[in-house]
């Protein structure tokens, strides 16, 4: 038995409004950071759990405080009690307490702290196994997986009983499917050479880059003034030419109507999708924009708060594309029911990565829906970062533009530990 002794949460930041990396219209100048949950365990330092959620600066510290408010949910607990009734635990930690979901209810701070501690469950689990995640959940049964789920506000869409059908049409094949990712690795795309503050020199200079490494597919941030954002539209489509992907986020920006006239004077570079292109909880919105848009494909996620918006979203046809983010929503168990979301109503999942730490997530998500629930790669993509994958003991690797499987047990989400005390906020290196 492994029991959870004591629940650390650090305020981890890294100062990347600098260089402005990670620059869009909305968010100017962020700091990557990250609310850092470790669970220790009676089984010593050697023995822990490790997850986190993303943020890109100040009010980090308020997500802290929101994981320390549940952290009495998980000290003194059996790890082995909590994975024999996953689904019933995450509704408890989610909504046991009456007064903390107030403060959501399954969204904001509180839903991202519990995402953080439930992504240290899975986590710990994961490398008590000796599993990675992706491995850990394409190996459970299809009742075993269900089990793991909560369906409460979703079953007008999808039942238990659906799920277990979904799951049971990709039993067959699932070897063949793992054995494709390993010889091929996951299709991604990447965003690093599309931030709004670069500059134009930069940005030509990372797109030769990008392309000498064998990238297909690119994303451009848009939602500024609208002749700039050609310009810089038409610079990436003459560095990476036309046989390649482009992609384009507004983050937010836009009104409706907005959307779709700045969306005309973009088109013609030929754009794969619009990525939210105006308020994230703005479903019908969405459905509108991508009724009146035509051949632009519709693409938002990664501030959806919950199952329940995604479950909307797929039911009003609002989005061609679901960008589900690994650590907005209350965690894997949440992930795992917009997968079967998503493959109920047939709309491919391309999570977001643009994070410290979600790249490291979102490869165990997409490889996990490839094998076990989609088994598809139609229109997926995962989304790619360059930056601080050199702080985690497991970092993701790419070649020529695919992820490659990681085999290290967990959700390769263990930080090293100099770069937790040297980023640490206030009092860390990185912040003198």
């Amino acid at each position: 038995m492994t029991i959870i002794t004591r629940v650390e949460a650090l305020d981890i930041r890294f100062p990347t409004s600098r260089d402005l990396d990670g620059s869009d219209a909305m968010n100017a100048a962020p700091d990557y950071s990250a609310t850092y949950v470790i669970l220790h365990t009676d089984q010593g330092e050697d023995v822990t759990g490790h997850g986190l959620t993303f943020t890109i600066g100040r009010g980090n510290e308020i997500c802290v405080a929101a994981v320390n408010s549940l952290a009495s949910r998980l000290t003194g607990q059996r790890l082995e009690d909590i994975t024999q009734r996953m689904g019933e635990f995450w509704r408890e930690l989610t909504s046991g307490d009456s007064q903390l979901r107030w403060l959501g209810p399954e969204k904001g701070v509180i839903h991202l702290a519990s995402a953080a501690m439930i992504n240290a469950i899975w986590d710990l689990w994961a490398k008590r196994e000796s599993k990675p995640v992706w491995k850990l959940l394409a190996d459970m049964s299809p009742e075993q997986l269900v089990n793991c789920l909560d369906f409460r506000f979703v079953t007008d869409a999808l039942t238990p009983e659906e799920a277990i059908s979904i799951l049971k049409r990709r039993e067959s094949g699932k070897a063949e499917r793992e054995a494709e990712l390993r010889k091929n690795g996951y299709p991604a795309y990447t965003t690093s050479a599309g931030w709004l503050g670069y500059s134009e020199d930069k940005m030509r200079r990372l797109c030769r880059e990008a392309i000498d490494d064998g990238w297909q597919h690119f994303k451009q941030k848009v939602g500024g003034d609208i002749e700039e954002d050609r310009r810089r539209a038409a610079i990436l489509r003459e560095e990476i030419g036309e046989e390649r992907t482009l992609m384009m986020d507004a983050n937010q920006m836009w009104d409706v109507d907005e959307s779709i006239v700045n969306m005309r004077r973009l088109a013609e570079y030929n754009p794969h999708w619009i990525e939210e292109p105006t308020s994230p909880d703005d479903i019908l919105g969405h459905a509108e924009i991508r009724r009146r848009l035509g051949n632009i494909g519709v693409a938002t996620g990664e501030h959806c708060h919950n199952r329940v918006m995604f479950k909307q979203l797929m039911q009003a046809e609002a989005i061609d594309y679901c960008q589900l983010d690994a650590a907005r929503m209350g965690g894997l168990n949440e992930v795992i029911i917009v997968l079967l979301l998503a493959a109920k109503f047939d709309v491919p999942v391309c999570p977001h990565g643009g994070g410290v730490g979600l790249c490291e997530y979102t490869q165990h998500i997409s490889m996990f829906d490839y094998i076990a629930i989609s088994g598809s790669l139609d229109g997926r993509l995962l989304e790619y970062v360059d930056h601080l994958h050199d702080h985690f003991v497991d970092p993701v690797q790419i070649r020529s533009g695919h992820y490659l499987v990681p085999d290290s047990p967990g959700y390769s989400i263990t930080m090293k530990p100099d770069s937790r005390i040297n980023h640490t906020f206030p009092d860390g290196q990185a912040w003198q």
